[in-house]
């Protein structure tokens, strides 16, 4: 369900040029922001990078574009 949510300007602009360069709309940068954020503060001793290929993997895997590991 979706909901209004006032946020100031400054962070709708910034919001609004991150995701342009990342081809995001501005509620989906800002969910994207949400997502790093709720994950980090879970997880306080995980590097940004590792967070990213974290949520890129579970994309992957919902896209169903991966394959088993083979060992050796």
């Amino acid at each position: 369900m979706a909901k209004t949510v006032k946020l100031p300007d400054n962070i709708i602009s910034e919001a609004r040029r991150h995701g342009k360069v990342y081809s995001r709309s501005t509620p989906k940068q800002i969910e994207y922001w949400m997502n790093i954020g709720k994950i980090a503060e879970e997880n306080p001793d995980l590097p940004y990078n590792f967070i990213k290929d974290i949520l890129m993997a579970k994309a992957e895997l919902a896209d169903r574009e991966v394959s088993p590991y083979e060992f050796g």
